[in-house]
């Protein structure tokens, strides 16, 4: 009666050895799993950020590479821009043909030059000219931009600042073709001392580079006023002029000029600024030369 007892106990001891070492195999291949994923990820984890230190050091590099270099490195001589016939048709009676250069903190980026023409006829009338051409450049520069949008961005704000001019007119504003990257005509009339001024303002883009080209004229002492259109046809001459003497300039060897040589003095610095410009295109005349007596 004992040796059944006995086995009986030896089966229960069997089972529960069995069944204790069910868990320790289980928690044995949990470790095992939890091994395994760990080292899954920390080869992903491993794997992205290298992949982000990569990426991070492309995306800087593309960065670096949107900003392209700037197409014009200089510019001309701004009296230099036009030539002798360009400024015998559009100031006849200049005094001064080589014009007058503005003065400017920097040449390299920034230049102008004006020419004005008073043709006296005594008591048949006098006819009036005012011409100057105005070029700024722009450098790429990685927190600004490349060169050519920021002249793209002084492009629109001059054609906005000619549309605004004081005292204008009967603004007309007219896209133009075949001068320079993009190009656009401010036409305007605006009065000075009972005479009314015919204005003209192209502003054209070349690559990097902004010309502006404002012309304007009048009859004076009773002489007819001059036709806008043919106005605005010399304006446009004078800007391809400007622009071909911007694109000459950066060229190897080139002289950057329009039928002058090149080697201006220093005198031929640039524009005073913005708030010259905006006396000068009103389309009024410097206050010596509008009287016709004066002459």
């Amino acid at each position: 009666m004992h040796r059944p007892a006995q086995r009986q106990r030896q089966r229960l001891t069997r089972v529960l050895v069995g069944a204790a070492a069910v868990p320790v195999i289980l928690f044995a291949s949990a470790c095992s799993s939890d091994d395994g994923g760990s080292d899954g990820d920390k080869k992903d984890s491993g794997a992205k950020p290298s992949a982000s230190a990569s990426g991070g050091a492309g995306g800087s590099g593309d960065q670096a590479a949107t900003v392209e270099k700037a197409a014009f490195a200089k510019l001309p001589e701004p009296c230099d821009t036009l030539s002798k016939k360009t400024l015998g048709d559009l100031v006849p009676a200049a005094k001064n043909k080589s014009g007058k250069a503005g003065t400017s903190d920097d040449v390299s980026t920034r230049g102008n030059c004006t020419w004005d023409s008073l043709d006296n006829n005594g008591v048949d009338g006098s006819q009036f000219r005012w011409l100057r051409v105005s070029l700024n450049r722009f450098e790429s520069d990685q927190s600004l931009g490349s060169g050519a949008k920021r002249a793209q961005t002084n492009f629109t704000k001059q054609v906005t600042d000619a549309q605004a001019a004081k005292g204008a007119k009967d603004v007309k504003t007219t896209p133009v073709q075949g001068v320079g990257d993009q190009a656009t005509l401010v036409s305007y009339d605006v009065k000075k001392d009972k005479d009314t001024f015919k204005q003209q303002t192209l502003v054209t883009r070349v690559e990097n580079a902004v010309v502006t080209v404002d012309y304007n004229g009048a009859g004076l002492a009773g002489d007819k006023s001059p036709d806008a259109g043919d106005l605005a046809k010399d304006t446009q001459k004078a800007g391809k002029e400007a622009v071909a003497a911007v694109v000459g300039a950066n060229k190897a060897g080139g002289s950057g000029t329009s039928g002058k040589p090149s080697g201006g003095s220093d005198k031929t610095d640039k524009p005073k600024g913005d708030s010259d410009k905006a006396e000068d295109g009103s389309g009024a005349k410097p206050k010596t030369d509008a009287k016709p007596k004066s002459e």
